[in-house]
């Protein structure tokens, strides 16, 4: 199997292959011959903790221990259970069984699915492969990503962005796609960590975009004694003079007076402020699996900002 056999939960509901193997009890069989991990949304947990699907014509069933890998013994969270009701569940067929009247239904593992995920996908990555993963959960300190089959891992807040926000959801809202580099290899539990800022340009990439004496929109992240920052890209801020009419969060129209590139500075001047919808930025991610080494600050800088991915 390939890494694409082992992709968010969600991403196979709708293909092609999906549908074919979901469609009556024979295709279902020829699936668990094969070991193809199918995926369908499950409508019910029960008392006893096990998840109802509906796979294509017939009952499915993921009973509770087979529900959630874990690496090493930890015990598994009912939540981490409960809360795929309604939701995508991927799974692997491992038995049919008929009751008295001949009518099928399917066991199904979706921890078989998990554990393959593990050994193929998750503990070959590297520390800078870039994968593609489903925002699932936001929490003050991060964002818990899927990165395969429904296994979770964690993007902090201080690798969303070079540019500081206070909650995740100033980057992400739940159910996005985003892309991630891989920050630590899987440990002995099977967790990785993730960073996002390196796939969002440069100091000097950001700052090409905007010339001094343009008026731009950006959006207040912080008021400090020494001045506003505003931030005009996910990975560029600029620094105004304190105003008494200024919230963060706010959209504001600044002035920008100044690009200093060996001082990685923009300064700016607010022209005006208002309250604003939080929107969240579309992000358009370079064409790469891999990176060895990301450097934020310019050659003639002497702050250093980087990430060494070894």
């Amino acid at each position: 199997m390939k890494y694409d056999d082992y992709c968010y939960e969600g991403k196979r509901l709708k293909t092609e292959r999906n549908r074919y193997y979901t469609q009556n009890a024979e295709t279902i069989a020829e699936a668990m011959d094969s070991g193809i991990i199918l995926e369908w949304i499950s409508y019910l947990c029960d008392h006893d903790r096990h998840l109802h699907v509906k796979v294509g014509d017939i009952d499915g069933i993921i009973p509770h221990g087979e529900c959630v890998y874990t690496a090493k013994g930890l015990p598994e969270k009912d939540i981490a259970i409960i809360s795929r009701v309604g939701k995508p569940v991927c799974f692997k067929v491992i038995g049919i069984e008929r009751n008295e009247f001949g009518v099928p239904r399917a066991i199904l593992s979706r921890r078989d699915a998990q554990r393959d995920c593990m050994r193929e996908k998750i503990c070959n990555l590297m520390t800078g492969d870039v994968i593609e993963a489903r925002i699932t959960r936001l929490d003050p300190f991060g964002a818990f990503c899927d990165i395969g089959c429904g296994i979770i891992s964690l993007l902090p807040i201080d690798c969303m962005s070079v540019s500081r926000i206070s909650h995740p959801r100033d980057r992400f809202r739940n159910g996005q796609i985003i892309k991630a580099v891989v920050k630590n290899t899987a440990d002995e539990f099977g967790r990785i960590t993730l960073t996002h800022r390196e796939l969002l340009g440069t100091w000097e990439e950001n700052a090409s975009k905007f010339t001094s004496g343009q008026t731009a929109a950006g959006i207040v992240r912080s008021i400090e004694d020494y001045g506003v920052f505003v931030e005009l890209a996910p990975n560029l801020a600029g620094l105004a003079e304190c105003r008494e009419d200024v919230e963060v969060g706010q959209s504001a129209a600044v002035f920008i007076k100044n690009i200093i590139p060996d001082r990685m500075k923009v300064k700016l001047a607010i022209i005006d402020c208002s309250d604003r919808e939080n929107s969240i930025p579309d992000y358009d991610y370079p064409d790469i699996d891999h990176i060895d080494r990301w450097k934020y600050s310019p050659d003639n800088c002497e702050k250093l900002i980087e990430s060494v991915f070894e």
